[in-house]
């Protein structure tokens, strides 16, 4: 039986054969009930086993093809919400054999790990809703010399179109395109760091604008000079932002970490202890002098910064300190709140990929080639999503009938496992049926505690589809039949 919420998911499914939509369907529908489970135990028999496996072996189904009806329905999906923040990273799906290599998978890095590189652009609410994956490539690093290898004049001379970082200026401009189709909804481009790029920059500044955007910088820009005289002092953006007043400040709590290796040197890496502090916040806007670059002249990029730094943070421990670069205005301070507000959303992508990979198990996958494991990766994608979507749905949305998301017999099976009663009438609200299936993957439901993480939601799910399947087969209402004797 394929679930409800796949059939309206899949709609525009093409894969140029109807037997193979239909296959799809079903190959989702297995997959997210199960999400940790193994191929063969999430379908359940060797029919329905060999009739997955086929599927990520057919070359219709490729990569872009099984995820593109996702990508409609979430284009669907932001057309119904004023705001959507476009989330992009990129995270490494390490597929390392040391028995059996998988065929096809390239170099991570400059040791022995193998596999693909997966970026990917999900839409979320500003809230944290996730409402899908607008766009996603998956490639593999062919073997020999990187851009890492080569010194910084040598990689400054090679074409952006070139390097991998131009993944960061391509989803940049496919999600403008996409955001024009929905002309009601603002769409914002979030990303960390790496996207700290200046031919990114120069995209999100060029005239007339297409989608607003917010980039945590990386590193501190030259301003271009008011004007050429040899004596005037080059200015650089954070000390421009620093001299401006304090527009307000904040109370936040930092969590603390560890360094990974010890010989880690970068600021952002260096550990930090868990406390409580206050931050101050600034704004200016600034216009940025460009980069030389071999093949082309670069314009000059005009944007508004926001910086956000600790006050007084603890004797030999790393400040907290972003430096967010964006096109979103900063003339008042509710605005300048909102900035920050929306680029706290972006961690959302992290659970994303931990979803994916915790929960979905996606490099522990089983193929002997990488463009069976792409097919596969796409299905999970989709399953990683709606892991998400339930879990932060009952956050955003509690008070909603809970049969928006939840079939009957699923919310009924896990009230009466849980209540360990009838299950009521009339259906409870959402925030009410997400508590007790996260119960299920081993939340505790005390007072004043935080809700229920992905986590604790997708083993949940799993244990619900289960109870369910035995609530339609031997449930209330279920007719039974007559021994034959």
């Amino acid at each position: 039986m394929v679930a409800a919420w796949v059939v309206d998911e899949m709609k525009t499914a093409d894969l140029k054969d109807k037997r193979l939509n239909d296959r799809l369907g079903e190959v989702l529908s297995q997959l997210a009930e199960h999400p940790m489970a193994s191929i063969p135990a999430a379908c359940g028999g060797h029919a329905e086993m060999t009739a997955a496996y086929r599927l990520f072996d057919n070359e219709k189904a490729t990569f872009e093809h099984v995820l593109q009806p996702h990508t409609d329905a979430t284009r669907q999906r932001m057309a119904h919400h004023p705001v959507v923040l476009a989330v992009q990273d990129t995270s490494e799906v390490d597929l390392t054999r040391p028995v059996q290599p998988v065929a096809g998978a390239g170099p991570l890095d400059g040791g022995n790990r193998r596999g693909a590189l997966l970026h990917v652009s999900h839409m979320f609410t500003p809230n944290g809703t996730p409402l899908g994956t607008l766009y996603a490539q998956p490639w593999v690093r062919e073997e020999g010399v990187t851009c890492a290898s080569l010194s910084r004049a040598e990689r400054a001379a090679v074409p952006i179109e070139d390097k991998e970082s131009y993944r960061w200026v391509d989803t940049l401009r496919r999600t403008a395109e996409d955001a024009q189709q929905c002309p009601s909804t603002q769409v914002i481009c979030l990303a960390d760091s790496e996207a700290d790029i200046y031919e990114l920059l120069a995209e999100g500044t060029a005239q007339p604008p297409r989608v607003d955007w917010i980039v945590r910088a990386c590193q501190n820009r030259a301003l271009q000079r008011k004007n050429s005289s040899e004596n005037d002092q080059e200015a650089h953006v954070r000390e421009q932002v620093f001299a401006q007043p304090v527009l307000f400040t904040h109370t936040i709590q930092v969590r603390g970490r560890t360094a990974k290796v010890a010989c880690e040197t970068r600021g952002r890496r260096q550990p930090r202890a868990s406390r409580e502090t206050q931050v101050e916040v600034r704004a200016a806007r600034v216009t940025l002098r460009p980069p030389w670059r071999a093949d082309r002249k670069l314009p000059e990029a005009t944007m508004n910064v926001v910086l956000v730094r600790e006050v007084d943070p603890p004797e030999k421990d790393q400040p907290v300190e972003w430096l967010l670069l964006t096109s979103l205005p900063i003339d008042q301070i509710e605005q300048v709140r909102t900035v920050i507000q929306y680029y706290c959303v972006r961690w959302m992508i992290e659970v994303f990929f931990r979803v994916l990979k915790s929960g979905c198990r996606v490099e522990e996958r089983r193929f002997e080639h990488i463009d069976r494991l792409l097919s596969c990766l796409a299905v999970y994608l989709i399953v990683a999503w709606r892991t998400l979507y339930v879990c932060r749905l009952g956050r955003g949305c509690p008070g909603v009938n809970c049969e928006t998301v939840f079939e009957p017999s699923e919310w009924k099976a896990v009230w009466k496992v849980v209540q360990r009663t009838d299950p009521p009438a009339a259906p409870p609200s959402l925030g009410e049926i997400v508590l007790l299936v996260a119960q299920l993957g081993g939340y505790v439901n005390r007072k004043r505690k935080d809700p229920p993480g992905p986590q604790t939601v997708w083993i949940g799910l799993q244990r619900m589809y289960d109870f369910a399947l035995c609530w339609r087969l031997f449930g209330p209402g279920v007719r039974s039949e007559p021994l034959l004797v």
